[in-house]
């Protein structure tokens, strides 16, 4: 199947593709039997069977056969019905098929062809993505980028210009231009003033055919909107402001708001208030929410004083841009002038912080103490009447004068009774008792030397037969309940009574104590046992006051005294012993008993209770006094010269070791030998302290340990035998009586007891 002649030409360079220009379709009214108008022809297809008698039948399949495009089945002449538009579709693939018109038999195998749209600029550009709102910061230099435009061409790009677009501003094209090829919006001055006009709306075109005459074109609308940048300082609308508050306003009232006003926005009109003058009684804040200046009371008004006050508030920017601080300095002031109303007032006194009087001691009742001041602050200085607060002045010790304020005594003081009265004195108006005030007064009473000095307790001393001239016996010193402001100063004398004394010296010391000495040696206490001497005390005054008193001296025979002093001593080691480590005792009864060998004991002195140490009965410790009995401890070696320095040594006080030694062997020997054994006792006591001081694993101090009782969370209890009488036990202790006179004690406590008895 071929095509007319004057299509070969074109199918030679273009097998099977028709092309059509687009708006070539002119419709016209063919003549035939058609009443409705159709397309030119443009294509004939034809067979080399074809005879021209019409035995052929000329077919179109595909793409649009039919509609838009139509065959005559005669000629196979081709039509279309329609523009064609290739922005629409650009390819028409289409099948034309020769048949016997009769048998509707194919002639030939069908062929297939091509049809393109060729373009035309029939398409103007579009601007899809609008509407285009941009931003650009006030005061930009010229050439800064808003933001960037776009139109599509739906022409074909790779056919001529049809599809070449550039672009140009319309209205607005003083303020900003626009990259031709590109579409970049870019500003065009530089003085965009956000204040002046914080919007432009430009009018953006696009052209194709690159500009050409005859190309086509579309607009669009572009919204720039002007940022804000902090180019405005802060203004005050008024460059005064006036306000009034009372003088009674409490700190911290506030008395006015003012705002300063930015013409910028957001941020950029944030701002800070200061006081720059008058800021001593006044502050200012910054309200955040409104952003007010809040002018408030920093320190009390008082109208009499000063009853306007001109307050210099300033307004300075928060966010201060540094490419504009050449612009202007980002801050302005204004005045505020506040007015202080007056109000009635309570009298002030002066001091406002209250007052210290002095007065001595032995002022007489009426005596001026001191006067107190206070006046009405008001303009009209009303008179003002003073009374004191009984409730600090329960005793009337003090009268105030009710019109001039003197404070005069109603009693007579005693400063070592009470040295300062704190009283509380209150001032009214005399005719508005409501408005009144107080303050606080402190009476110090100053020392008068009306107490004489005294010997310090205790007033006895003791001295031994043997002392020696010269011996310094006591050291006495002196009370005094006075105190001088500039310090107690004491003179020791002698009584005049004790003019003829021989034994004793008195030697002040120059530091308010002296010291007794020995005049003489050789004191015999079966002579004369007590001295009094008396001793006279005189202070520095003024006036000077002095006191007699008088010391008593004992005379004690030190050689007895001396053992007595060593047992004591030795008695208290060995009570400290018990308490560390009980192997001690049990070293010292064995010693103990070294020294009794030989005696003979009954039955009953051979009791453990003599001795002490119970190793069958715990005990409840000191408090236990069915454990042992303490007395034996302390009469073992009580001697009468430990308490008295008069009498001598009761022989039946001795231990019966040394009792029989003196008894028996009497004289010299007898107390030799006593001698020795305390020798021997005291050696070994000191070895022991000396052992137990050495010992690195004790601690250096005396310890009283209680082993009665293990704890109140222990299952075991108290492990004292009392205890043990009030509970049960299905044991039987009764053995115990059989183990000898040692453990009769310990068996009668263990023993069942009488049901009888017990009721009874």
């Amino acid at each position: 199947m071929t095509l007319t002649k004057h299509f070969l030409e074109i199918l030679r360079y273009v097998p099977h593709c028709i092309l059509v220009k687009d708006g070539m379709c002119v419709c016209v009214l063919l003549k035939s039997s058609f009443s409705k108008p159709l397309c030119i022809f443009f294509l004939q297809i034809h067979t080399d069977s074809d005879d021209g008698e019409g035995n052929i039948k000329y077919t179109i399949s595909g793409e649009g056969a039919g509609s838009i495009f139509i065959i005559d089945e005669l000629t196979g002449d081709i039509h279309a019905t329609e523009r064609l538009d290739r922005e629409e579709k650009a390819f028409y693939t289409l099948r034309a098929q020769a048949r016997d018109r009769l048998s509707n038999d194919p002639l030939e195998p069908e062929s297939e062809f091509v049809i393109k749209v060729q373009d035309i600029n029939d398409s103007e550009p579009k601007f899809l993505e609008g509407p285009y709102i941009g931003s650009v910061a006030e005061l930009s230099p010229i050439g800064t980028s808003v933001m960037k435009v776009t139109a599509s061409d739906a022409d074909d790009p790779t056919y001529g210009s049809s599809a070449r677009v550039v672009y140009s501003v319309l209205d607005g094209e003083k303020f900003f231009t626009v990259d031709k090829n590109k579409g970049i919006i870019m500003t065009a001055v530089a003085d965009l003033d956000r204040e002046t006009q914080d919007r432009y709306e430009l009018v953006v075109k696009a052209t194709d055919m690159a500009g050409q005459m005859g190309g086509l074109s579309g607009s669009t609308t572009v919204t720039i909107v002007i940022t804000d940048v902090n180019d405005n300082p802060p203004r005050f609308p008024q460059k005064m402001y006036q306000f009034s508050v009372s003088e009674g306003a409490a700190v911290g009232t506030p008395v006015g708001r003012i705002i300063a006003t930015d013409a910028d926005m957001g941020e950029n009109t944030d701002m800070s208030y200061l006081i720059t003058d008058g800021g001593e009684l006044f502050k200012v804040t910054t309200d955040m929410e409104t952003q007010e200046a809040v002018v408030s009371i920093k320190k009390p008004l008082d109208f009499e004083n000063k009853r306007t006050h001109n307050v210099v508030v300033e307004a300075v920017n928060k966010h201060v841009d540094p490419r504009f601080v050449d612009l202007g300095s980002f801050r302005d002031q204004t005045i505020v002038l506040v007015s202080v109303s007056d109000i009635d007032e309570p009298p002030i006194f002066y001091p406002a912080d209250g007052t210290i009087m002095e007065v001595q001691e032995d002022a007489k009742v009426g005596a001026l103490v001191g006067i107190v001041t206070a006046r009405d602050p008001d303009v009209k200085n009303k008179p003002v009447r003073f009374s004191i607060d009984r409730t600090t002045d329960q005793e009337m010790i003090f009268h105030i004068d009710p019109d001039s304020g003197a404070i005069t005594l109603g009693k007579i003081l005693d400063r070592e009774t009470a040295g300062w009265h704190n009283i509380t004195v209150k001032a009214v108006e005399a005719d508005n008792h409501t408005l009144a005030s107080q303050t606080s007064v402190s009476i110090r009473i100053l020392d008068v030397n009306d107490n004489p000095p005294e010997l310090a307790t205790p007033y006895e001393a003791s001295i031994c037969e043997d002392a020696k001239p010269g011996q310094l016996i006591h050291t006495i010193s002196v009370v005094d309940r006075d105190e001088p402001q500039t310090g107690h100063r004491f003179y020791f004398n002698l009584a005049p009574e004790a003019s003829s004394n021989r034994y004793f010296t008195l030697w002040d010391l120059k530091d308010n104590t002296a010291g007794i000495r020995t005049q003489r040696s050789g004191f015999n206490r079966h002579e004369q046992n007590v001295y009094f001497l008396p001793i006279l005390v005189v202070d520095s005054g003024p006036p000077s006051l002095s006191s007699t008193g008088t010391l008593t001296i004992r005379v004690c025979g030190c050689d007895t005294g001396e053992i007595t002093n060593m047992v004591s001593f030795h008695f208290l080691v060995l009570a400290l012993s018990l308490s560390l480590c009980p192997s001690v005792l049990v070293l010292l009864i064995l010693t103990l008993k070294r020294h009794r060998k030989g005696q003979r004991m009954t039955e009953d002195e051979e009791d453990m209770r003599d001795n002490v140490i119970k190793y069958n009965d715990e005990g409840g410790g000191e408090q236990d006094t069915q454990a042992y009995d303490m007395s034996a401890l302390r009469n073992l070696y009580d001697f009468p010269e430990a308490k008295s320095c008069d009498s001598g040594p009761d022989i039946r006080s001795l231990p019966q070791w040394i009792q029989a030694k003196r008894v028996g062997g009497g004289g010299a020997e007898a107390a030799a030998a006593a001698a020795t054994d305390f020798s021997l006792f005291k050696g070994y006591i000191r070895k022991k302290v000396e052992q137990a001081d050495a010992d690195l694993s004790v601690p250096p101090y005396d310890s009283f340990q209680t082993y009665a009782f293990e704890g109140t969370s222990s299952p075991a209890l108290s492990l004292s035998s009392i205890h043990t009488l009030s509970t049960t036990s299905e044991q039987d202790f009764s053995y115990l009586s059989e183990w000898g006179p040692r453990f009769r004690q310990l068996a009668g406590y263990y023993a069942p007891g009488n049901p009888e008895e017990e009721r009874s």
